[in-house]
């Protein structure tokens, strides 16, 4: 069947920086606890054009959610996290204008699971079909047995695929997501001798999940995985520690002084012959650095070539929030070449416009979740209903941040570009997928 794009459908999009440093704070509370924001690009989503609804997967069971009613909002128009709620309720208000049918139900949540939950209650009362939202993790654990009790699927704009269950579909980019591509993209290129240095933190230990997961299904050795902690002096332990240098480069250097202390013309000429010799690459070829600010990226620009952990012999890799800090790491030569996975920001450059023309400014990094959402839900409602049947469409969606199938597990599998840092902008080393299939499809 053909896919429709909802970009094409809803013409609009965002700024792909964010404005300020108080708003990467605010989005940094966005995922599960711990973990980094979304970065600028968001999320992503498609769906099928007219027709009739697509079969049910053989393996997905009885078909979940209402066939119609209203389209239930969920955003924290309240407290801290207002201005972000209220540039999505913008952005959803793209897809659903006064006067639509169906139409927007929109609520407060105030941010708080409490919030969240009072407010889904209220919209399950009025007969609301899907609830798109909430934003944070938290809220969403408090609104998903409420949802799955009445049989209401929920489009969550959380990125913690932890909350991914029947019913209920997490539409943030999240580590695996990233993760997957990037490695695979590695994977192709020969490098299959995975390490990583991660965070010790909430979103370094999922990211850690993801790459042994992602290794394990290419069939690949398991990874070394080191996380650091956040201070100067740990970092360097932890890139020492996962370098080997001590095995690698210190036996090198013990030789050289032994062969200088013989004082001896031989001993020098040793010595010397020895200075010229290379010390061993490290034991992988790959190296997934889950840094996410740009101080730690500074500090390992010199540790990493220090303990002899540099390209060619080693291909960087990283996290999606890469695509902000691209410029920066530009100015330090051993992160050109480094790869990561996210959105093409061409596809969403309807939506920017459709946004700054109707509202005056650009978009937050996050709206395009809420358009998305929104323009799925509107589709769905005239294509068979909110139904997991049709939500689940074989032929996935496009949108807003590329391609974009939901699965009726909960799972969310996304089609990514991989970019590489070069002078000036990142430049496309493996272009976003055009389609995805179901598992088994």
């Amino acid at each position: 069947m053909v896919r429709k794009s909802l970009v094409q459908k809803y013409p609009v999009r965002r700024s792909h920086l964010l404005s300020s440093g108080a708003l990467l704070a605010t989005l940094a509370l966005l995922g599960c606890a711990g973990q980094a924001p979304n970065s600028p690009y968001g999320y992503s989503p498609s769906f099928l054009g007219a027709g009739p609804a697509p079969a049910p997967l053989a393996a997905a069971g009885p078909s979940i959610g209402k066939t119609s009613g209203n389209v239930l909002l969920l955003l924290p128009l309240s407290g801290p996290l207002a201005p972000v709620g209220q540039a999505m309720e913008n952005a959803a208000k793209l897809v659903f204008p006064q006067g639509s049918a169906p139409s927007l139900d929109i609520r407060d949540t105030a941010g708080t699971p409490d919030g969240a939950a009072a407010a889904a209650q209220a919209g399950i009362a009025a007969g609301d079909g899907i609830i798109l939202g909430p934003l944070t993790a938290v809220e969403t654990r408090a609104v998903a047995p409420l949802a799955q009790k009445s049989g209401v699927n929920m489009l969550s704009f959380s990125n913690d695929a932890t909350l991914a269950q029947p019913g209920i579909w997490p539409l943030g980019i999240t580590p695996g997501q990233q993760v997957r591509r990037v490695v695979q993209a590695a994977a192709d290129s020969g490098r299959t001798q995975l390490a990583a240095l991660l965070p010790d933190s909430d979103f370094g230990h999922s990211l850690a999940s993801a790459i042994s997961a992602a290794t394990a299904s290419l069939s690949e050795p398991a990874p070394q995985i080191t996380f650091y902690p956040q201070d100067f002096n740990g970092l360097n332990r932890a890139v020492n520690q996962m370098s080997d240098f001590a095995d690698r480069g210190q036996g090198l250097e013990d030789q050289i002084k032994a062969a200088q202390d013989l004082g001896t013309p031989a001993g020098r000429l040793k010595a010397h012959e020895l200075q010229h010799q290379q010390i061993p690459p490290p034991s992988f070829n790959a190296l997934f650095i889950g840094a996410t600010d740009g101080n730690t990226l500074a500090e390992l620009a010199n540790f990493l070539p220090y303990y002899d952990v540099n390209p060619p012999q080693v291909q960087y890799l990283g996290p999606e929030i890469w695509s902000t800090l691209a410029p920066q790491m530009a100015h330090q030569s051993v992160f050109l070449g480094a790869l990561y996975a996210a959105p093409d920001p061409a596809a969403a450059a309807a939506f920017d416009a459709k946004y700054q023309t109707a509202y005056g400014s650009a978009p937050p990094a996050i709206a395009d979740v809420a358009f998305d959402a929104a323009a799925l839900a509107k589709m769905a409602a005239s294509s068979g209903g909110y139904t997991s049947t049709v939500l689940t469409a074989p032929a996935g969606f496009t949108g807003t941040d590329g391609v974009l199938l939901l699965q009726p597990d909960g799972q969310v599998r996304r089609g990514l570009a991989v970019f590489k840092i070069a002078p000036g902008v990142p430049v496309i080393a493996s272009a976003a997928p055009t389609q995805l299939s179901q598992p088994g499809n």
